[in-house]
């Protein structure tokens, strides 16, 4: 295979991989959550939203430093990614300028590498928009799980433990951007590094992603108890 034709063969088959992974993931958090990280992280959320919320002003305090402990970690990786995009901006741009008189017509090499850069800016930029959505969520939760009005009702308890779930789950969703930027890097050393890590890394989250049967068995002993709202 010639040299320049790589990265439209084995840039795609990467991508592929990494998706093929995550669709898979998915697939198992919606049927099968008990075989996800993800899954059982969900129903302890739930389950601890309908714990602390049996007396949502004596659990109060308790209730909101633990949305502020996710609040800052949603707030560092935003931070991050909305600096690594600025970077990654100004590196194009000033490219841009100095090789513009270097162009020579039909050249690829700089419409590559521009595809490159352009590549990781929307991976951190999606980073940055998955973690704020996270922090509009824990924000609007910490003031519904502390509401005196909403003890004992079922419904109420659901939605805050609904919206609990869903910041979490942008805020994976913003990791993984994080962790698809590594193949995207690698690439502007070429696309054999770009597949390689797109494989290494679907073969590593797996074992990161699924539970052990010890750590359902746990989990499955702790949920034994439900808590007393679920009854009324």
């Amino acid at each position: 295979m010639e040299e320049a034709r790589l990265d439209y063969v084995l840039v795609p088959l990467g991508l592929t991989v990494f998706g093929l992974y995550h669709l898979w993931l998915l697939f198992a958090i919606l049927h099968r959550p008990a075989l996800t990280v993800m899954g059982l992280n969900a129903q302890s959320r739930r389950q601890w939203v309908f714990s602390m919320m049996t007396d949502p002003l004596k659990n109060g305090i308790l209730i909101v430093q633990t949305l502020r402990n996710n609040i800052m970690a949603s707030t560092l990786l935003a931070t991050t990614a909305i600096t690594l995009s600025s970077l990654i901006t100004v590196f194009v741009s000033s490219k841009s300028t100095s090789a513009a008189s270097k162009l020579v017509y039909g050249n690829q090499t700089l419409t590559i590498s521009s595809i490159k850069h352009f590549a990781l800016l929307v991976c951190f930029l999606v980073a940055f928009l998955c973690n704020v959505q996270s922090i509009r969520y824990y924000a609007h939760v910490s003031f519904l799980a502390t509401l005196p009005t909403s003890k004992g009702r079922r419904d109420s308890i659901e939605y805050v433990a609904r919206n609990m779930n869903r910041g979490s789950f942008f805020w994976s969703l913003g990791l993984r951007a994080f962790y698809l930027s590594f193949p995207l890097f690698l690439w502007i050393f070429g696309p054999i590094p770009m597949l390689s890590c797109c494989c290494i890394m679907a073969f590593v989250l797996y074992f990161l992603d699924t539970t052990t049967s010890f750590t359902r068995q746990l989990h499955i002993d702790s949920m034994k108890e439900e808590p007393k709202t679920a009854d009324v």
